[in-house]
């Protein structure tokens, strides 16, 4: 079996191998107030445990997303507020998909901002 170059780990330590789009979508669907985070980690990339990306779901719905590319120096955040839609995981979705595949535009579609330093890293 070839070596996995992704890993969704959820809030209960439940982990997915290369998760396919559809099960990253159903991951982040699936969050609740109890189940509250999701992290994806790139095992492909060096140095170790430094490239991935997060989504946790604040208490008003909304998400916090990060995603770190190497290093503290490479660790950005932005705020999604919630829509009160029944696809509001969709764009937080998009980018988390497009972040795992290398696809262009995932960076663009949302304004990352560095995280500050001292920031909690959830």
């Amino acid at each position: 079996m070839a070596t996995p170059v992704l890993r969704a780990v959820e809030w209960d330590g439940t982990s997915w191998d290369d998760p396919s789009d559809d099960q990253l979508h159903d991951l982040l669907a699936d969050m609740s107030l109890t189940w509250r985070f999701v992290v994806v980690e790139r095992l492909d990339l060096e140095p170790a445990g430094q490239h991935y990306m997060q989504v946790y779901l604040n208490d008003d719905l909304s998400y916090q997303v990060e995603y770190r590319d190497g290093g503290p120096d490479r660790h950005f955040y932005v705020h999604v507020p919630r829509t009160h839609e029944a696809f509001a995981v969709e764009p937080v979705a998009e980018v988390l998909q497009g972040w795992a595949r290398g696809r262009p535009g995932w960076r663009e579609a949302l304004p990352w901002a560095p995280l500050p330093p001292g920031e909690p890293v959830r």
